[in-house]
């Protein structure tokens, strides 16, 4: 498990924030500095006076309501707020609605080594777009070797050893109409609400490995509806050679859970051998969990259903003694 404990200023410059328009006014030689909490300010409270409300680490949003507000103070005090905001633990300063700096502001940055950065984009905008962009980068993370799939709107992760059939498995899930998601590497950010949410990185997204074939692009060959970018897991199927002997859950009462970034997932493990039409059985599974979120549990029902009887048949046994 990895957890990105910071992001650098320089990387709000990336082309995920393109929308933004973001231009260093001053600081370039600091955008090195760290942003280690998702959530952005906005710091009219400080400018007011309020010093303590500053919490380090932020990105500080200033928007017209606070240019203007700043603008009411006589040049000394002004410059005394510039002053005492610049040198309190903030890594960037992000301008909005493409207003001028006031006057001192940038000068009273540079002594402190904070970067100003300009956005063009009204303040809700960029504090949105900010903000999603650094909780998608600093949530905890992991890469899992598997395959990631979209079955009938559940994120089924396969997983096992090398060899075991889980890239076969997908491709027939994907000719029966069902969705990959990801390969081979399947990298899953944890998000606040909970939520794991799986996906492909770099070039290997939209493609699969597939032994005697190799390389294959599933988009290319089946269509834009064979893909999604991103997905929940919502269920884990381990996948494995069938040993003889090997104890297994025939009636399926046993729930087991499965730890990804320490939240557990419903588990099934699933034996793998010749004969069996594994993706038939990953779409059953798949089907099955459906049914589980809408309170039909079938193996809880048959195991009912079966105890019923046995008992109706021990009371007229009782009647017949």
């Amino acid at each position: 498990m990895s957890s990105p404990s910071h992001v650098e200023v320089r990387e709000l410059l990336s082309p995920e924030l393109a929308n933004l328009q973001l231009t260093v006014l001053s600081g370039d030689s600091h955008l090195d500095n760290r942003v280690t909490h998702p959530r952005v300010q906005k710091p009219g409270l400080a400018f007011a006076g309020y010093f303590a409300y500053i919490k380090p680490g932020r990105v500080q949003i200033i928007g017209e309501s606070e240019t203007e507000y700043l603008k009411t103070l006589d040049d000394r005090e002004r410059h005394r707020r510039f002053e005492r905001i610049a040198s309190l633990p903030v890594p960037v300063f992000v301008i909005t609605k493409g207003l001028a700096p006031l006057p001192g502001f940038l000068l009273a940055c540079q002594q402190r080594e904070v970067p100003v950065i300009s956005s063009t984009a009204l303040s809700s905008t960029v504090i949105k777009s900010i903000s999603y962009f650094l909780e998608d980068h600093l949530v905890p993370s992991t890469n899992l070797h598997g395959v990631l799939l979209d079955i009938y709107g559940i994120g089924v992760l396969l997983i096992g050893k090398s060899g075991v059939g889980k890239s076969e498995s997908a491709l027939d899930l994907i000719t029966r109409g069902h969705s990959l998601v990801a390969d081979d590497l399947v990298t899953v950010k944890r998000y606040p609400n909970g939520e794991l949410i799986g996906f492909s990185e770099g070039p290997l997204r939209h493609h699969m490995e597939l032994r005697g074939l190799g390389i294959i692009n599933v988009q290319d060959l089946f269509g834009l509806a064979s893909v999604r970018e991103r997905k929940a897991v919502d269920l884990v199927i381990e996948l494995e050679h069938w040993e003889e002997g090997q104890s297994y859950d025939r009636l399926g009462l046993d729930e087991s859970l499965y730890n990804i970034l320490e939240t557990p997932c419903p588990y099934i493990r699933m034996p793998v051998a010749m004969g069996r039409n594994v993706g038939i059985l990953v779409e059953i599974a798949a089907r099955n969990h459906v049914l589980k979120l809408q309170g039909h549990h079938s193996a809880r029902e048959f195991a009912r259903q079966l105890e019923e009887q046995l008992e109706r048949n021990r009371n007229t046994l009782s009647r017949q003694g």
